[in-house]
């Protein structure tokens, strides 16, 4: 069908919830939009077709049924209708009529979002059905890899600025030198690939490509493996008083379950305490043992301690600080 002028029936504070249609709407009033005539040329790109099952309109075969329409936000925004001169409702409440070739909506928000249907304006017959949701195309993710199981696994994650509110799919591959390989999703925005070559001057590079129905986009982080390594937070700190000592603890962990071999590829760790009601913590370190003797505390005084991980040989970053662990300097019988 040719397009052609089109009848704008302008809608400044659209809102309701419609139950009969799979997509996302705001605001709860039933009231009809103010109208206005405006009129336009556009285009529109045909859509493919879902079961509808609206109420209140007569089913007229696989004319009836929804078709799910995406469009940009902040845009004009044309529904299109088969018929010629129409009668427009939104989620059942009548909006008025317009000639082919359909409804524009200026600027269309969120508030937009909805059921739409074209009807003869004289029987009521539906003409044709339509499911408006409004967002953005992707944007390039912005892609972040750590080595957190060095040397077994990488992990990788992703966000979109801005948020495109539509569903939008991600393919995820990793490429190393000629080889070539997918990064197996791990959640809705991450995903990990193993195989690593430790060691090697030829860059990994990891390329997340977002679709959705607006628009497709890819970004891509290049990375020398031994530089994204970032251990996770050491585990199990525990604080304990030496018998007969008033100034002195014992810290005790274990390196984090994640890291999969401590005796080949070793950590160092660091360690910050502070005393009860004193805000400026004091870091020493590195240690390579699992444990370390604080010496010089202040006797009968709560201290809170943490630790973090690097790699032995400094590649990469440390980790975050484990989950504060307290104790209190042995105060005798």
């Amino acid at each position: 069908m040719s397009p052609g002028p089109v009848v704008s029936l302008l809608s400044p504070a659209l809102g309701f919830h419609c139950p009969a249609c799979p997509c996302r709407s705001l605001g709860s009033s039933s009231e009809p939009p103010d109208m206005k005539w405006l009129w336009v040329v556009a285009f529109v790109a045909p859509a493919c077709t879902v079961p509808y099952n609206g109420t209140g309109d007569r089913d007229n075969g696989d004319r009836a049924r929804c078709a799910p329409q995406h469009s940009p936000l902040g845009t004009e925004v044309l529904l299109q209708c088969p018929g010629g001169l129409a009668e427009w409702r939104w989620g059942g409440t009548v909006l008025g009529t317009s000639p082919a070739p359909g409804l524009a909506l200026p600027n269309a928000s969120l508030a937009h979002e909805g059921n739409y249907s074209c009807h003869h304006p004289g029987t009521g017959e539906t003409w044709a059905t339509i499911c408006l949701r409004l967002g953005y195309p992707p944007s390039p993710p912005a892609i972040e890899c750590w080595a957190t199981s060095y040397p077994q696994a990488v992990n990788c994650s992703w966000a979109l600025t801005p948020d495109p509110l539509l569903d939008t799919d991600f393919v995820a591959t990793y490429r190393h030198g000629t080889d070539t390989g997918e990064c197996e999703r791990t959640g809705p925005r991450s995903c990990s690939f193993g195989d690593l070559q430790v060691f090697s001057l030829t860059p990994y590079v990891v390329n997340v490509t977002a679709v959705n129905p607006l628009g497709i986009a890819s970004g891509i982080l290049p990375f020398l493996l031994e530089n994204i390594i970032k251990p996770d937070p050491p585990e199990d700190l525990r604080v304990s008083p030496i018998p007969g000592e008033t100034t002195k603890l014992l810290l005790e962990w274990s390196p984090p379950a994640s890291w999969p071999f401590p005796e080949y590829f070793p950590l160092k760790y660091h360690l910050r305490y502070t005393r009860d009601n004193d805000s400026v913590p004091t870091t020493i370190g590195p240690f390579e043992p699992t444990s370390h003797i604080l010496t010089d505390v202040e006797p009968g005084t709560l201290h809170h301690i943490q630790v973090a991980a690097k790699e032995v040989a400094d590649f990469g970053e440390s980790s975050a600080w484990s989950p504060p662990a307290s104790g209190t300097p042995w105060e005798g019988p």
